[in-house]
């Protein structure tokens, strides 16, 4: 019993933290057009709801990318999916230091609308995952 309680308790969780992917046509119409006008040579778009807002996942000159939208159509930020390698020294130095019970799964650079970058890192640990974000220098930040 104790078992099936923790799997259920995983299962809630884990679908708790992803997007739900939704039809196109659950898109509202501003937030399509806002993506049609910043990214024009998209042929192809997978739709998310995430929380409030709605997440356009693509592919743009061989690099996997999503894009989050307001319904009003504001663009909240850009991410692009780097390998670990690739995040900054600072940010890998952190992750070798704080994080070194932890395999970096994934990683991504995102963008803001403010201009600002930020580095995301997936790091997982005995099948348990969780992002990580990161100022250029190293430090975590919160989303």
């Amino acid at each position: 019993m104790k078992s099936l309680l923790l799997l259920l308790g995983a299962t809630l969780l884990a679908s708790a933290a992803h997007a739900q992917k939704v039809a196109p046509g659950q898109v509202p119409a501003a937030a399509k057009a806002t993506f049609r006008a910043k990214f024009p040579a998209v042929k192809s778009v997978a739709w998310e709801k995430e929380g409030a807002n709605f997440e356009a996942g693509f592919k743009l000159n061989g690099k996997t990318m999503s894009a989050v939208l307001t319904p009003a159509g504001a663009l909240q930020e850009t991410e692009t999916d780097i390998m670990p390698a690739q995040l900054p020294a600072a940010v890998r130095a952190t992750l070798a230091r704080d994080y070194k019970a932890y395999k970096v799964a994934e990683a991504a650079t995102i963008v803001r609308t403010d201009g600002s970058t930020v580095y995301e890192a997936e790091v997982a640990k005995g099948g348990r995952k969780q992002d990580v974000l990161f100022t250029a220098d190293g430090r975590v930040v919160t989303p």
